[in-house]
């Protein structure tokens, strides 16, 4: 008597999630190897994590510094600027890579079965080198300009974990309709271009009218850059309440959804794949 074994992505909830740690190797493996794809043996990879954000910072404060006046919330306008590009950098460089994850390793997920949660994750790690890198750019500009932290630095990580987890949950939506819909690939940078213009990068957010403050923060990269500001201007740049806790509800709702559809679509991806 023949029996026939079916290896299928999520076939048992309970062993699902207790697989994300079993396999945890494969998480390090591909996040190292995408790390290595992307800076070696080149020197454009790291000299553009510098150059993109230096140059959209040089960019946003001619427009919106010299041409439009625009206030800086008693920050150098540099650093103000410069202080958004780093967690929307962040933020951008973990959604492209999320979204199109699937789609890379598409000979992996054919293969073999593993919790297909693990590839998206591992994409995120990209993003946190250019993320040290521009840092390291950030805090030579708070030199120059002499804008000391103090004890607000200490609330930034929780202010990187958000961006995180914002692209994360975005980054599984669009990962999964990636697959489905191959037209998504092209989605992808016209809304990250588009989200850069409007979420406050090249001006604060303290212009929006009241009226409109708790509207514009359900982008909820509005409450990271404003959190950014804050923790590195040691509280002088605007911090509005109301409008970082709404951004923090729409980025766990934005996860959850994202990972509940995500693992209505796994299932199909090695057949659609």
């Amino acid at each position: 008597m023949e029996h026939e074994l079916v290896i299928e992505a999520g076939q048992t909830e309970r062993n699902y999630w207790r697989d994300l740690f079993r396999y945890r190797e494969l998480f390090y493996f591909l996040a190292w190897r995408d790390v290595l794809v992307r800076y070696k043996q080149t020197v454009i990879g790291v000299l553009w994590a510098v150059l993109r954000p230096f140059l959209t910072m040089v960019v946003f404060v001619f427009i919106f510094g010299r041409i439009a006046k625009l206030p800086s919330d008693g920050v150098p306008y540099p650093v103000m600027v410069f202080a958004a590009m780093l967690p929307w950098q962040l933020f951008a460089t973990s959604l492209s890579e999320g979204s199109n994850s699937l789609i890379t390793n598409s000979n992996l997920i054919s293969k073999i079965y593993f919790p297909r949660l693990i590839i998206p994750a591992s994409s995120v790690i990209v993003s946190f080198v250019d993320f040290a890198i521009s840092a390291a750019l950030l805090a030579l500009l708070m030199l120059w300009y002499h804008v000391w932290p103090g004890l607000h630095l200490l609330a930034l990580p929780i202010f990187t974990i958000f961006a995180v987890v914002a692209s994360t949950g975005a980054g599984l939506w669009l990962a999964a309709l990636n697959v489905e819909y191959r037209d998504f690939r092209y989605v992808v940078p016209f809304l990250v271009q588009l989200g850069l213009y409007v979420s406050p990068v090249g001006f604060s957010s303290a212009i929006i009218p009241e009226k409109w403050r708790l509207i514009y923060s359900l982008n909820p990269m509005v409450g990271v850059i404003d959190g950014f500001r804050w923790s590195i201007s040691g509280g002088r740049a605007s911090f509005f309440l109301p409008g970082i806790w709404i951004g923090l509800a729409v980025t766990v709702l934005l996860l959850l959804s994202g990972i509940w559809y995500f693992r209505r679509m796994e299932r199909t991806f090695a057949d659609v794949i």
